[in-house]
């Protein structure tokens, strides 16, 4: 192995700046592949990260307009959901596991000594914070008292607290919202930087106070518990209006009337976009690898026809065609995985670097958390393996048909190349 190892390292010096360019090659082939990895992983992870704590079997029901005739009705009706709508959800569907409603209200004005600043109120239930996954810095969210009880608490966010109390902790001080007061329960976590404000207060608070006891919700919320197929989904959609339809009365295909907002068909067709994302960056990858692999061959073709007479002189003393053929394919294995493993560590280097930018950067922010599409653009174990597997193929492909030819060269054939 010593002397095999010896005769490649003769062989690469005696064509040194022939080898770098060839090697060059496959290691930018190879850095092109890790980059374009990378980057179909950040815009992956950052997309995803949107649905990261929001639950991915959930469902947002809408009212909307009707968009035909019905029992005297015209199209065009506005369709409204109730409180009341809750409960026949909650009961006759036991596909649902769970459910929540949020109830937008006018904005406000918000003061809190000589501050002030202007706010957007939602009136929510509890399971709201499980299922869109909001996030708070300090206290608790809204719960099943302060609902039950029509309590005057609000959980603010981080421009409230920066405005208002100048980043000091704000749990169980009051403020003044629409001149009515309310006290801090909570902060979601957020952007401080903004200067809007969306906070939440109790559902049954906000629709007493705000909408004269309306009991009208603008978003439900349900997930759900033993749908796995799209044909179950189907079925469930269909069932869910024909229901609210005998409910509201409208057409039971009306699918303008309640607007339903699959968030589990949403995630489905995102995993579907980042698997055709991820075959053409493997395309486009490997067909610049594919150039550097070509350049490496023909290097060996190359290598091959001058040392023909060598090789003849082999044969003569007795070597086996297996051991040119061995000669030949480690020598093509050790250029490429050599400068490919330069190009793929540059790589990984870049993405890296990139990485580190990005989490020192200040990341857009909403109330329900980050609000990116490109997050942590490395690459992980398994395409570092992936790519390490396509160096070694692409060595032994490159060095395969200078091999062959080699093998095949005749003893006497080889000895006249040198006269």
């Amino acid at each position: 192995m010593r002397e095999l190892l010896l005769e490649i390292w003769t062989s690469v010096r005696r064509n040194k700046l022939r080898t770098f360019l060839t090697g060059f090659s496959v290691a930018w082939g190879i850095l092109m592949l890790v980059i374009l990895l990378g980057s179909g992983n950040g815009l992956q992870n950052g997309v995803l990260a949107n649905f990261d704590d929001y639950a991915t079997n959930s469902i947002d029901l809408y009212g909307g307009r009707t968009s035909k005739p019905w029992m005297g009705y015209d199209k065009g009706r506005r369709i409204r959901m109730w409180n009341s709508d809750l409960e026949i959800l909650k009961r006759e569907f036991p596909e649902i596991d769970e459910i929540a409603a949020n109830k937008w209200l006018d904005g406000k004005k918000a003061t809190y000594g000589r501050e002030f600043t202007q706010v957007w109120l939602r009136g929510s239930l509890p399971k709201v914070q499980q299922m869109e996954g909001v996030k708070l810095s300090a206290g608790r969210y809204i719960n099943d008292e302060d609902v039950a009880q029509y309590r005057k608490v609000i959980v603010i966010d981080e421009p409230m607290r920066r405005i208002l109390f100048k980043g000091a902790d704000p749990i169980g001080k009051q403020i003044k919202v629409g001149g009515l007061v309310f006290t801090i329960i909570g902060i979601e976590k957020g952007d401080a930087q903004r200067n809007n404000s969306s906070c939440t207060i109790p559902l049954t608070t906000g629709q007493l106070i705000y909408t004269a006891n309306n009991p009208e919700i603008n978003n439900t919320i349900i997930t759900l518990r033993g749908i796995d197929t799209d044909e179950q989904m189907e079925d469930f959609e269909k069932r869910l209006l024909r229901r609210l339809a005998a409910e509201h009365h409208f057409a039971p295909d009306d699918k303008s009337a309640i607007w339903i907002d699959n968030t589990m068909e949403q995630y489905k067709n995102m995993m579907v976009v980042f698997g055709g994302i991820n075959l053409f960056v493997w395309i486009i990858g490997l067909g610049t690898l594919l150039a550097g692999i070509v350049g490496v061959s023909n290097i060996m073709l190359v290598t091959v026809t001058e040392r023909t007479a060598e090789f003849g002189i082999r044969k003569a003393l007795g070597a086996k065609p297996s051991s040119i053929i061995r000669l030949i394919l480690t020598e093509s294995v050790m250029i490429t995985a050599a400068f490919g493993y330069m190009g793929m560590v540059l790589g990984v280097a870049a993405m890296e670097g990139l990485n580190y930018l990005l989490e020192q950067s200040p990341a857009e922010q909403t109330g329900h958390g980050m609000n990116t599409v490109f997050l942590n653009p490395t690459i992980d174990l398994g395409i570092a393996v992936s790519a390490t597997v396509v160096l070694i193929v692409a060595g032994l492909i490159a060095g395969y048909i200078p091999a062959y030819r080699a093998a095949q060269l005749k003893t006497i054939d080889a000895l006249r190349y040198n006269k």
